[in-house]
């Protein structure tokens, strides 16, 4: 059975447990990271250098960095399905977004989120997080432009290429009140909020 290391409040797991539910895929799942800790120890790190979590383990094939573990489980599990499409051009759309979450929603969310939530008010930046803020603005409406004629981001099914955005969505959608209309991005998240797996994996108190 697989292995996952890693605590169910980081969105890197999510990530991973949203994937696996999708997939229908069953684990063992270990608290590391966080409050429980294990993350620096020698053991975990010499197999995950960067002391983050997930980590998983699959007959002994060990892999780390969310986005990639979700693309290893997919084109094993479920190659063929909506998760992980036959057709290469699908494929290659979803594979874009999976990284302009890396690269461009990260940047823009971590802010907004470590300021809000694991900051004691007295303590917040709030000129970083406003500024953050507005740069979701444009962050977010990217999406909701490309959305546009689309139920998910790669078309009319829901791809892996939902999954890392999805989970920052809800943070987003969570935390912050001041959001402009965008009809083609909150239509796409109430469709994932229609999903039994976003809402059991991803749809949770912010800790």
């Amino acid at each position: 059975m697989l292995k996952l290391l890693g605590r169910k409040t980081s969105s890197n797991v999510m990530e991973v447990l949203w994937c696996c539910a999708e997939i229908g895929l069953e684990y063992d799942r270990e608290d590391v990271g966080g409050p429980f800790g294990r993350n620096d120890d020698p053991e975990y790190l010499a197999m995950n250098p960067n002391g983050l979590v997930p980590t998983i383990i699959d007959d002994g094939f060990v892999m780390w960095e969310s986005n990639a573990v979700i693309r290893y489980l997919s084109s094993k599990y479920a190659a063929g399905s909506t998760i992980w499409p036959d057709d290469l051009q699908t494929r290659a759309e979803a594979d874009k977004w999976m990284d302009w979450q890396l690269s461009v929603v990260g940047a823009m969310i971590t802010p907004i989120f470590w300021g809000l939530v694991r900051t004691e008010p007295e303590k917040r930046d709030m000129k970083a997080i406003e500024a953050a803020i507005k740069r979701g603005h444009t962050v977010w409406g990217m999406l909701d432009k490309h959305l546009e004629g689309r139920k998910f981001v790669a078309g009319d099914h829901l791809t892996l290429g939902d999954i890392p955005v999805g989970v920052h969505a809800f943070r987003w959608f969570s935390l912050v009140d001041d959001r402009p209309s965008m009809p083609n991005l909150e239509a796409w998240y109430a469709r994932l909020g229609e999903r039994a797996a976003y809402r059991d994996h991803c749809m949770n108190p912010l800790s």
